[in-house]
């Protein structure tokens, strides 16, 4: 396990002390680093799910280029991994995926495979989010720390419902492609490259579309337990010093 993963995880835990201070500067802080750690910590193991899964599956490749460490180097892109994820937060809970792993698609075994391999990802971030929200429900805690894991907890479930979408480039498609046409994988080929980018210039323009995207994951978040104003106080809190 990497020494860098282990440090995000500290940051996080950092950022909850201070959090549980109660409120003012410190306490605002300790929000920010509950969110911006905690999103990376869960990149790294949103990723490790795509290269775990796909290391079962038979692409070994994955442990040479070290996917298997949970070093958030192994995953990050400049702009995907800190431009763009902290611009779709401000606007508004859409976080968008901040990292990738190649994946051998020939060395995986068969098409439910390539398909877990695609799921894994996603559904770490939804098990994340429930796992958030089970340890609120269980704490007593004061200050900003039940907040900002509401609001941690939210952005897992986002990032699941943003992930899931069947857009060529993310990984909703990827669970669908092993099962199309090769006409309709080649078109998919095509636009890969773009697709997302548009798909997210989408976002940022048509305030109908983002405030749908917020309404299914606010949903999911609600049917999971969570609660949505906790999360809400806990955002507001963590744009404090962005906006």
């Amino acid at each position: 396990m990497s020494p860098i993963f282990l440090l995000l995880i500290a940051i996080t835990v950092g950022g909850g002390a201070l959090c549980a201070r109660g409120d003012g500067p410190l306490a605002t802080l300790g929000v920010m680093l509950v969110v911006l750690g905690g999103w990376a910590v869960s990149l790294c193991l949103h990723e490790f799910g795509h290269a775990f899964v796909a290391f079962r599956g038979g692409d070994t490749s994955v442990q040479n280029r070290g996917y298997l460490t949970l070093d958030i180097r192994r995953y990050l892109n400049p702009m995907l991994s800190f431009v763009l994820p902290v611009i779709f937060l401000l606007i508004g809970f859409v976080p968008l995926p901040g990292g990738a792993v190649w994946i051998n698609d020939w060395a995986i075994r068969s098409r439910f495979a390539r398909s877990m391999v695609s799921l894994a990802g996603p559904l770490i971030n939804l098990l994340l989010g429930v796992v958030l929200i089970v340890t609120i429900g269980s704490l007593e805690a004061s200050g900003l720390l039940l907040p900002a894991l509401a609001c941690l907890a939210m952005i897992q479930v986002m990032a699941f419902v943003l992930n899931i979408l069947p857009v060529p480039g993310l990984d909703g498609f990827g669970v669908i492609e092993p099962y199309l046409s090769a006409r309709s994988r080649e078109l998919a080929d095509k636009v890969r490259p773009w697709a997302p980018l548009a798909f997210f210039a989408l976002l940022l323009a048509l305030a109908p579309l983002r405030n749908l995207l917020f309404a299914a994951g606010a949903g999911g978040f609600g049917a999971l337990g969570g609660d949505l104003r906790l999360a809400l106080h806990g955002y507001s809190e963590f744009t404090t010093w962005l906006s």
